[in-house]
C-alpha cells in the first residue's frame, strides 16, 4: 500500500513532494488573503485569521489514525521551536482513507494526551469535496489563491502562507514539518 501511495504522490507532484508559487506570478489585488478568513477552533470559538498578520502559517488537514499521524509531533515541535516566525493550524479530517471518525472533543483529547499538542486545531471539515470548507477551496483553486490548484491528496498535506497572507508552498504528506524545505522557508 506504502508503494502505491508514494507512487501517487510522485506521480502527482513530483519527486519532492513540493510545489511553490511561481517567482513570476504576481498577487492580483482582487486575488482573496488568507486574512480574510475566520474558521472555529476545535472548542467552537470563531478564530479571524487576520491575527496571523505578519507571521508564516503551515496549514495542515490531520488525522489521528492515519500513518502520518506521528508528524503531529513534529508540528509541536515546529511550532514551539519557531513561534516568533510561524503559526501552526491542525483541521482534522475525515476524507481520506476515514481516518478521523472521532468528534472534536475526542480528537482533542487525543492529540493532547498522545502528542501534548499546543498548536492551534480546528473543527473537523472536509477538504475536499462537495462540502470541502472555504479556506480549503482558497487554497485549492488558483482562481481564489492565484496560482495553486493542488488539493490535499492525503493526510497531512501543508500549504505555506507568508507574512502578507499569500499561500505561497503546498507540501505532500511524506514532507516533514521539520524538513530542510519548510525550515528554510521560515528562517
Amino acid at each position: 500500500m506504502l508503494s502505491k501511495l508514494k507512487y501517487f504522490f510522485l506521480k502527482t507532484i513530483g519527486n519532492k513532494g513540493i510545489k511553490t508559487r511561481p517567482k513570476n506570478i504576481e498577487m492580483s489585488t482582487n486575488t482573496k488573503s488568507f486574512y480574510d478568513f475566520n474558521f472555529k477552533s476545535i472548542d467552537g470559538k470563531k478564530i479571524d485569521f487576520a491575527q496571523y498578520k505578519g507571521k508564516k502559517v503551515l496549514i495542515v488537514n490531520t488525522a489521528s489514525e492515519c500513518g502520518f499521524t506521528p508528524q503531529y509531533s513534529e508540528l509541536n515541535e515546529l511550532s514551539e521551536k519557531y513561534s516568533d516566525k510561524i503559526i501552526v493550524l491542525g483541521f482534522p479530517s475525515n476524507n481520506f482513507g476515514g481516518q478521523e471518525p472521532g468528534s472534536n472533543k475526542e480528537i482533542e483529547n487525543f492529540c493532547k494526551a498522545n502528542f501534548e499538542i499546543t498548536f492551534s486545531l480546528f473543527e473537523k471539515s472536509d477538504v475536499i469535496g462537495n462540502d470541502q470548507n472555504a479556506l480549503y477551496k482558497w487554497l485549492s483553486n488558483k482562481n481564489e489563491n492565484g496560482w495553486n490548484d493542488e488539493k490535499p491528496t492525503w493526510n497531512f498535506n501543508k500549504y505555506l502562507i507568508n507574512e502578507k497572507g499569500e499561500l505561497i508552498n503546498f507540501y505532500s504528506s511524506s514532507v516533514s514539518p521539520l524538513s530542510e524545505e519548510i525550515l528554510k522557508q521560515i528562517s
